[in-house]
């Protein structure tokens, strides 16, 4: 047996133990997933905000996954929101609060599909040029969505919105109630859901060679990458992840307009994940709740100059913060706690 015959085996053992240890629960995971069930009870008055927070964190991971770990520069994200927002209100307005076709489940795969068939047939032009190229395309795709909605006021009700969304239970028992109980178990374990697909999805080995791309994809396609599949393939999830967030707010809130497709959406999740940090899953549903809470404080505040304060706060942590939120707190902690270093081998 040569020398590679018996290197080979080891190495793949200790690329599956790092891919098995990247992929294990740690301590302050489990707490974050433990305190934002428990915010059901810690604040049972703001239910509804809350159920924002976590479609906007959504939304803002599915930034993650295509700008955080793809390299992908997008200001599209917006159209996919909406598009998913528009196809979960007609099933519920077709369906008439009557399962199944306003079934919220049904919806959500709907709007899913919807706008991952969307994100899928727009990829290939997203592929072409460079960052600044990417930019342009996806903000102009957006816009097309955001005149389109607009126009058809015969399926969307134009300016106006969409009237009459009504879905059904969720699983046929719990009603949408004003008070944003229902809403919020729904959403978070919606979120809780996307959560655990995206994160099997980036401590893969696919993930893995994402992180790849986005590093170096000149040397991806030296090593035989398929640079582009891949590429196509997690825009596809990203607008999928989105389409479902826009899908989430036609239910919770009954209601489907322009507003929904408009260019801010995807400014302000794009905002929210630079904020909370982007490459750690979770920068987008921090960055979404503080980035929530300090605007609804604010303007309460100062309701004429709250973007002013906002702005303020986001340029000094982009100017002195390296990763946002999350960066900074993995700066503090290896400040206090450096990692150990291995020791050399003999």
């Amino acid at each position: 047996m040569s020398a590679v015959d018996v290197k080979a085996p080891a190495n793949g053992a200790t690329a599956r133990l790092s891919l098995l240890a990247g992929a294990r629960w740690r301590w302050y995971e489990i707490a974050f997933w433990i305190v934002v069930p428990s915010l059901y009870f810690l604040a049972p008055t703001k239910l509804t905000l809350l159920s924002e927070i976590l479609i906007l964190g959504l939304l803002a991971l599915s930034i993650d996954l295509v700008l955080g770990f793809a390299g992908i520069v997008t200001l599209g994200q917006g159209g996919f929101f909406g598009l998913g927002a528009y196809a979960a209100a007609l099933m519920a307005k077709w369906g008439a609060g009557t399962a199944p076709l306003s079934d919220p489940l049904l919806g959500l795969a709907v709007a899913a599909g919807v706008a991952g068939i969307a994100g899928f047939l727009t990829s290939f032009l997203v592929l072409r040029g460079s960052d600044l190229t990417r930019l342009m395309v996806t903000l102009g795709l957006a816009l097309i969505v955001d005149e389109t909605a607009n126009k058809m006021k015969w399926l969307t009700g134009g300016s106006d919105g969409l009237q009459g969304v009504l879905p059904a239970p969720v699983l046929g028992v719990w009603d949408f109630d004003l008070y944003g109980r229902v809403a919020f178990c729904y959403a978070l374990a919606v979120l809780f859901v996307l959560f655990l697909v995206a994160r099997q999805i980036t401590k893969s080995p696919f993930g893995l060679s994402l992180q790849a791309i986005k590093g170096n994809p000149l040397r991806a396609r030296t090593i035989g990458m398929p640079v582009n599949a891949r590429l196509v393939a997690i825009y596809t999830i990203g607008a999928m992840f989105a389409g479902v967030a826009g899908g989430l707010l036609a239910q919770t809130t009954q209601f489907a307009s322009p507003d929904m497709v408009a260019f801010h959406r995807s400014a302000d999740a794009l905002l929210i994940l630079i904020f909370g940090g982007a490459g750690y899953l979770y920068g987008g549903l921090i960055g979404a709740g503080v980035f929530r809470v300090m605007q609804d404080i604010l303007s309460n505040i100062t309701p004429q100059y709250w973007q002013f304060w906002l702005g303020l706060v986001l340029l000094m942590l982009v100017l002195f913060v390296r990763g946002g939120i999350l960066g900074l707190l993995r700066a503090t902690r290896d400040r206090f706690f450096p990692p150990s270093s291995d020791k050399a081998a003999p």
